[in-house]
């Protein structure tokens, strides 16, 4: 998706898509109208332009994809090339494949526009696993996490199409609660450090910094993901309804990605399978005016990946997944605890009150 120049001139776009607008009447007009008066106002100091950065793009006809030497993207595992798209795995399974970018990105503020497809033969609740888009340290490197390594380094966007936890707590006769219940499938950003392992038993729940549902599989119309990174900011939109309109999925300030890393696309099946393909991605670069503040936070080196507020959220969502057997457990220790050091208070003072007594005779 193309972004509309800060400074308010609407330029003609890369890309068909847009934001959903309202109706086009009279009375919407006028509200469209004040809305973008204030934000021109808001915004004049934040010029915005976007470039497309063809080094770290992937596009038809997919000219010398996976070749030594001859392109910037290298194919990994089961991936192979077609005329149409690069298939990262087919509808078989226990198979996994990867496309990576070769060249290291040090772009202070990019987007990258993924145009993808997901379809097989599975039901509903019959398909697997889901693919990812990556923005790590690492690469070409095998592991559980829809194709690439736990405790990987940076920035990784996941379309989950397989409900586990659901399907172990069916096994075992439970039900989500209403606030937590999931429809897959799912779309979710996670950030890790080197050493934040992505938990598959919960779909990723601990460690997830936002997202929603996408119903992505076997569409007869084009399906995008979004994902932009400015300004410490990173925002995850989607496209699938067909509509040529963009839905938000996640928005988190105060993420902090190092420069240097690489741009790569996973998918893995296990006992269950999809074709996962990827069409086109396509990176721009975003060049933002920025104020004095924030050219001297811009200057800071980022060397680990990290999100403020993190630990925050963890323990948000670690209080919100609690069960009812563990807090009655929770209740039970407390209240056993304050008898046991009121037990222990009177036996004290009853032993000082002795003393005391004797002390007189």
């Amino acid at each position: 998706m193309a972004a509309v120049g800060r400074n308010c001139h609407f330029r003609e776009t890369k890309t068909p898509f847009r934001r959903k607008k309202m109706p086009f009447n009279l009375h919407w007009t006028f509200t469209v109208l004040i809305f973008i008066a204030s934000r021109c106002s808001a915004d004049e100091d934040h010029e915005m332009e976007e470039f497309l950065k063809r080094e770290y793009s992937l596009s038809k006809p997919y000219q010398g994809v996976g070749s030594l030497g001859s392109s910037h993207w290298e194919l990994m595992g089961d991936a192979m090339v077609t005329t149409d798209q690069v298939r990262l795995t087919p509808d078989k399974q226990s198979r996994q494949g990867a496309v990576w970018s070769r060249i290291p990105c040090h772009l202070n503020d990019w987007e990258m526009q993924v145009h993808f497809k997901i379809h097989g033969q599975g039901k509903k609740n019959l398909n697997g696993d889901g693919l990812a888009i990556w923005y790590t340290k690492e690469r070409m490197q095998k592991g559980p996490v829809f194709g690439h390594m736990d405790n990987f380094t940076g920035l990784g966007v996941f379309v989950d199409t397989y409900p586990n936890e659901e399907k172990q707590l069916e096994a075992q006769k439970k039900r989500y609660t209403p606030r937590t219940q999931r429809i897959f499938p799912f779309v979710l950003a996670m950030v890790g450090n080197g050493t934040i392992s992505y938990d598959h038993e919960r779909d990723g729940r601990p460690t997830e910094l936002g997202g929603c549902n996408g119903m992505v599989r076997n569409l007869k119309h084009d399906t995008f993901l979004f994902i932009r990174y400015i300004r410490r900011r990173l925002t995850v939109m989607i496209d699938i309804d067909g509509q040529h309109e963009w839905r938000d999925c996640l928005d988190i300030p105060g993420v902090r990605l190092p420069k240097g890393y690489y741009f790569g696309a996973t998918a893995v099946t296990g006992d269950l399978s999809d074709n996962h393909d990827i069409i086109s991605l396509k990176l721009y670069q975003l060049t933002v005016l920025r104020s004095k503040q924030e050219e001297e936070e811009q200057e800071e080196e980022i060397t680990i990946p990290s999100v403020d507020n993190f630990e925050l959220l963890r323990v948000g969502q670690t209080e919100e997944g609690m069960s009812a057997v563990a807090i009655f457990f929770t209740v039970l220790f407390s209240i056993l605890g304050c008898i046991f050091l009121i037990v222990i208070g009177l036996v004290v003072y009853s032993h000082w009150q002795e003393s005391r007594r004797k002390r007189f005779y």
